[in-house]
């Protein structure tokens, strides 16, 4: 925004400093001078050096003394308050505002990219280190965000080049090679295609996840998760994995779609990282106090605390879990992640003690509709 320019706030400050100390002097110099106009008696003669003696003169010559006696001594008071205001309001603008004049330089160098950069303003709590520290946690967010997003990027970049790369690499063959099987060829380029139309739609939804941009309704978790869990019933009948439901009604407000695709991928997850036979899931809603809750439970191999704190990232897959012919794209805990973030939640993943995932989505709850 182009602003015309203008005194700074340091002499701003000084001049009101100055000012009101000037103020104060002069109303202070009043008052000692209607304090001896009312003591001082009309016919009472002052004995003041210099002072002329006229009793012949207009004005009483005590009073006329008086005043040409006290009017210097009064200007000269109040130059010298009107000097020293200045003096000392320059100096004392300049201490108050240095905490200030140090914010400015760590924004500054912060708008410049230098995310890094902290305030850490020292001495006891006031508003200039409250501001100072509000400032300091922002920029430590927004550096994780900014790391997170370039991550993010390039994990991106690198996922969709790999299917292109893959198709690039069929055609060259094929082009080459004529009497190449066409049949093969094809299917193989549609499993490549499909794979990428797979990972740019898990890209949009975790970007309108991210925006917050979906209309919100009245919804029930538990019948979402029947939804998901009858979605994804032959694919656990192919891996050999048992689903148990249970739970009560659990009502939100959200996105539909949005959370039976929260609910699917988790389900999806469930089925596929598990052990390779008689490998169970068990989903359950249910409400805590003023929250719902949805739980997905399944076995499979024994996980550290610190793989699962990993597998809500993007493109992390926890390689060592996954079974070859349904790895995903990579995104389903950082889409499933980001869609309980939209939706005002939390996303907890905590390894079972004998083997697989608990992952546990907590939403705001709702109140339940009835009607007759």
């Amino acid at each position: 925004m182009d602003r015309r320019p203008g005194l700074s706030v340091r002499v701003k400050l000084t001049l009101s400093y100055a000012g009101f100390l000037l103020l104060a002097g002069a109303l202070l110099l009043a008052v000692v001078w209607v304090f001896l106009l009312r003591y001082v008696p009309e016919g009472y003669q002052l004995l003041i050096p210099g002072g002329p003696s006229n009793k012949n003169s207009a004005f009483p010559p005590n009073r006329s003394a008086l005043l040409r006696a006290f009017a210097p001594a009064a200007a000269a008071t109040l130059a010298f308050l009107l000097v020293f205001g200045l003096a000392g309001g320059w100096i004392l603008a300049g201490r108050m505002l240095a905490p200030l004049t140090r914010i400015t330089h760590a924004t500054r160098l912060a708008s410049a990219g230098a995310l890094s950069q902290r305030i850490r303003l020292p001495g006891r709590t006031d508003e200039f280190r409250e501001l100072a520290d509000a400032f300091d946690m922002m920029l430590a967010r927004l550096e994780a965000h900014v790391a997170e997003q370039q991550r993010f990027a390039a994990n991106a970049s690198h996922e969709l080049r790999t299917p292109l790369a893959t198709s690039k690499a069929l055609l060259d063959v094929a082009r080459t090679d004529p009497g190449h099987d066409t049949g093969e060829l094809i299917d193989r380029l549609r499993a490549v295609n499909t794979r990428a139309i797979g990972l740019t739609e898990a890209l949009l939804l975790l970007s309108r996840a991210n925006r917050r941009s979906f209309p919100r309704e009245d919804v029930d978790l538990s019948l979402i998760a029947e939804e998901a869990t009858e979605t994804l019933l032959p694919l656990a009948e192919k891996h050999g994995v048992t689903i148990e439901t249970s739970g009560d009604v659990a009502p939100t407000v959200g996105s539909h779609a949005l959370l039976l695709q929260l609910t699917t991928n988790l389900v999806h997850n469930a089925i596929v990282h598990n052990l390779p036979e008689d490998g169970t899931v068990h989903v359950s809603t249910g409400v805590h106090s003023t929250a719902v809750v949805l739980t997905v439970e399944n076995t499979g191999e024994k996980l550290t605390p610190e793989l699962a704190s990993t597998l809500t990232e993007p493109f992390q897959r926890g390689t060592e879990r996954v079974h070859a012919d349904h790895a995903g794209v990579g995104l389903g805990l950082a889409i499933v992640k980001t869609i309980a973030h939209a939706h005002d939640g939390t996303l907890t993943l905590t390894p079972r003690s004998t083997g697989g995932l608990r992952i546990t989505v907590e939403l705001p709850g709702a109140a339940p509709h009835t009607g007759r």
